[in-house]
């Protein structure tokens, strides 16, 4: 799962013409880890991201980091020992509580390797809880790289101040996983053709309408060669799904996804939030 050269490589691009590991005054280096965070909790850290610590950012000891794990807020933590092969570190202080985020899925048909990472990337800045790859009848891809979605997103996560990393779920035939599907949680199916209503109306009645109201949400998006009016029919009997239109012109598959998760989060989701105090 470790991609440490594109770490070395994102560094290269964010940093400009300053040295590996040189950073902006106040700027903390952020890592996701599994393990719990406590006050005065040790923590090691596995090989790759040490590597990142040691040869990309070249952090010494006395140096702090801030850790994150999804559950117990954001922690800073002061380097104690670095070896080439393990980085341990020391919690000192936390410095933000856990957030409630929204609960938020994307639905999307998996599409070439390049866009798929861009996918996970803004899905995971755009608040996403959880990546639900489908397969549908247009689908050209047949398999999915769930442990690179999965680093695309903890790295998001890291850069972007997020105190969660969407989980990735096993990738279903489309029949499958309405089958499974939970009720209760609205499922917006982003259609390029036939009676959908724009979205802008279609959430703005679903929120107000009192039967309506829900807090789990899914937006779907279909293969680069979008849904067949089949599967567009399926969908729209189902008393779960609200079919809604993204516009006038036909985007690519990862666009479609980028502007239905931007559109909801600024009317239903944290984007109604201001922007954190520095």
């Amino acid at each position: 799962m470790g991609r440490s050269g594109d770490r070395e490589q994102e560094a290269g691009e964010e940093s400009g013409a300053k040295e590996p590991g040189q950073k902006e005054p106040g700027q903390v280096t952020r890592l996701f880890v599994t393990a719990a965070l406590g006050d005065g909790a040790e923590i090691e850290l596995d090989e790759d991201a040490t590597h990142y610590l040691r040869n990309v950012l070249r952090l010494a000891p006395g140096e702090r980091v801030g850790l994150f794990n999804g559950r117990d807020g954001e922690w800073s933590a002061e380097l104690t020992g670095l070896s080439k092969r393990a980085a341990r570190l020391q919690l000192r202080e936390r410095t933000r509580a856990q957030p409630r985020e929204s609960d938020l899925w994307l639905v999307f048909a998996p599409i070439k390797r390049q866009r798929i990472d861009i996918l996970a990337e803004k899905a995971t800045e755009l608040g996403v809880a959880a990546l639900l790859p489908v397969f549908t009848a247009r689908t050209v891809m047949t398999r999915v790289n769930l442990d690179r979605l999965a680093a695309h997103a903890k790295e998001a996560a890291e850069q972007t101040e997020r105190l969660t990393v969407p989980v990735i779920r096993e990738p279903r035939t489309l029949d499958k996983l309405l089958a499974e599907w939970p009720a209760s949680r609205r499922l917006l199916v982003c259609a390029e053709a036939g009676s959908a209503r724009p979205i802008l109306d279609a959430l703005g009645e679903l929120t107000r309408d009192v039967r309506n109201r829900t807090e789990s949400w899914a937006i779907m998006t279909g293969p680069e060669g979008g849904f067949t009016a089949s599967e567009l029919d399926a969908l729209g009997k189902l008393p779960f799904v609200t079919p809604v239109g993204l516009g006038p012109r036909i985007l690519r598959a990862d666009t479609a996804a980028i502007a239905a998760l931007a559109i909801w989060q600024a009317l239903v989701g944290d984007g109604r939030d201001r922007p954190p105090s520095r």
